[in-house]
Parts: C-alpha cells; sequence; structure tokens
C-alpha cells in the first residue's frame, strides 16, 4: 500500500483517488474546500496559493492535478506554477517516489494536421503554454523523480460539451481540422499503469488511438443522436493560426503496456450517449 497525496484534488483528482482507494492505497487529497472530497479519500482542506501548507508526512507518490478556474494569465500562473511552488517547499524532505504532472498538450502549436510525440517542439505561444511549460520544468527540477502527463482534450461523465452541443442544434466543426482526445478514464488508466512502472519516463503524451476530424466526431455523434446534419464551415487563414490541428501520437504510452479503455471516441462516446 502506497500513501498518495493528490494536490488540486478536482473532478479528475476525485476520480484518481477513488481508484487508487478501490487499489488498497492510503489517499488525501487537497483542494480549497475540502467538503467536496469524497470520504474515501482523505480531505486536506487548504489553498495551494498559500505559502505555508501542512502536508502528510512519509508520501510515497504526489499527483499534482490542479487545474486553472479561468482562461487568464493570472488564473494559469496560480494553477501551475505559484501552487506547485508552494506544493514542493511543503514538501522538502520528503523522500517521494515520482511526483507526476498534469499538463496538456496544447503547448504543442502544430497546425499542419501533422503527426506529434513527446521528441516534438514545444513552445510558448501563449500565456497557457507559457504557464504549462513553467509548470513542467518546475514538476522535473523538482529533486525527485517526475512524470509529466500532457493529456489531450478531456471527456467523460460530466464532460460532455460537445454532446450537448450536438443535442441542441448548437453544433459546428470546422472542416480539415483535426482533433485528439481522452477519456477520463483513461487518464487515471495512465496514471495508475505508470505508478505502477519501475522507472516510467519524465513525459508522454496521454491521447486515445484516433486522432481525428473534428467534423468527423460531430458527423457521428449526430447519427446516434439522429440529430439533423452539422453546419460545416471553411476554416480562414486567420482561424488556421489560432486553432490547433495535429495529429497526436500515443505510440509512447502505448509501448509501456498501456491498454486503453476508450482506444477511440466512437467507444468512448457511445458510453455516454
Amino acid at each position: 500500500m502506497a500513501k498518495i497525496l493528490i494536490a488540486g484534488c478536482g473532478d479528475l483528482g476525485i476520480q484518481l483517488g477513488l481508484t487508487l482507494v478501490e487499489n488498497g492505497h492510503e489517499v488525501f487529497g487537497l483542494r480549497r474546500d475540502g467538503s467536496k472530497i469524497p470520504p474515501a479519500i482523505k480531505a486536506i482542506s487548504a489553498d495551494l496559493n498559500q505559502e505555508r501548507l501542512n502536508l502528510p508526512e512519509n508520501l510515497d507518490y504526489v499527483f499534482y492535478t490542479a487545474s486553472a478556474g479561468k482562461y487568464n494569465d493570472f488564473a494559469y500562473y496560480q494553477a501551475y506554477v505559484s501552487g506547485l511552488k508552494n506544493l514542493l517547499k511543503g514538501l522538502a524532505g520528503q523522500k517521494i517516489k515520482r511526483l507526476f504532472f498534469t499538463s496538456s498538450t496544447s503547448v504543442f502549436s502544430q497546425s499542419d494536421g501533422e503527426w506529434v510525440t513527446e521528441e516534438s517542439l514545444a513552445e510558448e505561444h501563449n500565456f497557457s503554454s507559457k504557464r504549462l511549460l513553467e509548470g513542467e520544468q518546475l514538476a522535473l527540477k523538482s529533486g525527485w523523480p517526475a512524470t509529466v502527463v500532457r493529456f489531450g482534450g478531456i471527456y467523460g461523465p460530466g464532460r460532455t460539451h460537445i454532446i450537448e452541443q450536438v443535442k441542441t442544434g448548437k453544433a459546428h466543426c470546422m472542416e480539415d481540422v483535426y482533433s485528439n482526445r481522452i477519456h477520463s478514464d483513461d487518464c487515471v488508466g495512465v496514471f495508475c499503469h505508470l505508478m505502477q512502472l519501475d522507472s516510467p519516463d519524465s513525459l508522454y503524451i496521454g491521447v486515445d488511438d484516433q486522432p481525428t476530424l473534428s467534423c468527423e466526431v460531430y458527423e457521428w455523434l449526430a447519427e446516434q443522436l439522429s440529430i439533423g446534419t452539422i453546419e460545416h464551415s471553411e476554416p480562414t487563414e486567420n482561424s488556421r493560426l489560432m486553432r490547433s490541428n495535429k495529429r497526436l501520437s500515443n505510440a509512447k504510452i502505448r509501448a509501456t503496456g498501456y491498454a486503453f479503455k476508450y482506444p477511440s471516441y466512437q467507444e468512448g462516446y457511445a458510453s455516454l450517449i
């Protein structure tokens, strides 16, 4: 049994924590309002942006799953930089076996539909990517073994925005634009799998097997829901520059032996509709 801390224990952190408890581990969850954490997880009510954090001793693993509440630079700095700095200070002196940091594939700025791997260039192309990359470096230079997982678009229970758009007739898609996603069950699966490896690498991309044109996903959902046609639009030159358009490879995480519960959007969305 391992002693595990999940810092920034929101929806994903809770799902991870409950799975780890089911697997026999002792799990602590830290968030501002600890009353929102299920009883199976030992709640710590604390703000990651307070400098002195009272944390459990003798931790084996730490998962940093904080997310920004708003899309602005200050919120991203608090979530991915200052919060992590304070956590690392609070953990000083402990012998952590591995620190896991939740990042995003949005740090990849490729936009021509090309294939992207962990070796591809990630760069600061806006404030969000800048703060995410800062957080990654803090984790990797923490002094403990660390692994960053860059997840694609996460969907699952409570994350059904696209389904609701299709149902309400508000869905429209941009032609010739690739999208990449991962079911929240597989986010948890990836983390649990990596924790069990003797020496996981420092970086993995977390997406399913099937990068897919966005319009294909919308059209498939419309068919499953017996909804009319989806509005298509041609990308403008400006929207091409602004919108992500890449195919993300999960070959590295699959090579470690991880088998996806939902290898494509068809299986994943079918479980939700």
